[in-house]
């Protein structure tokens, strides 16, 4: 069983894994309690300290879910490189258009052709406070070892590294 890890060391690793990955699938719960996931490109930050950023329509349901239910799920995938993550969190709608030109990269045009200041578009501050991943060996050599391994001993190959990981602060 995974045990939680609460350091800065744990939490530096989940930022060097997601950093570089554009798009998260972000599952919220509908008002029937049902999960909806749809992907969602990441506003890149330089650092991170626990929260991360997108932006958003205004009139998606996506907003609705989390005004009522603001917990949500990120997942991110680099399936070439064997890293998993899955990061939870509590989401809040902003409107801010000062904050909105900081976050605001050009190819957010594509969606809000008005810019940052576009009527329709808003910022969703997720807070992390929790993040499990799996960070395994991706060579081709050591899957194919992996395989003839599990085939010969009938034992799975060590998978790499799995770590759940508390951003909460003690209080």
């Amino acid at each position: 069983m995974t045990e939680t890890r609460t350091d800065q060391e744990a939490r530096d690793k989940v930022w060097e894994l997601i950093r570089d990955i554009e798009v998260a699938t972000m599952v919220t719960l509908d008002s029937q309690g049902h999960m909806r996931g749809r992907p969602m490109r990441a506003v890149e930050l330089k650092e991170f300290e626990g929260t991360l950023w997108f932006f958003t329509s205004v009139g998606s349901p996506k907003v609705e879910e989390i005004r009522e239910d603001e917990r949500v799920l990120l997942a991110y995938a680099e399936p070439s490189d064997q890293n998993y993550v899955s990061v939870s969190g509590t989401a809040r709608v902003i409107r801010d258009v000062a904050k909105q030109k900081e976050m605001w990269s050009e190819p957010l045009r594509t969606w809000f052709p008005n810019g940052p200041e576009d009527a329709n578009a808003a910022l969703l501050k997720v807070v992390v406070e929790g993040a499990e991943y799996w960070d395994a060996p991706s060579s081709t050599l050591l899957h194919a070892f992996g395989y003839v391994k599990a085939r010969i001993t009938g034992e799975p190959p060590k998978a790499g590294e799995n770590d759940k990981v508390s951003f909460k602060r003690p209080a």
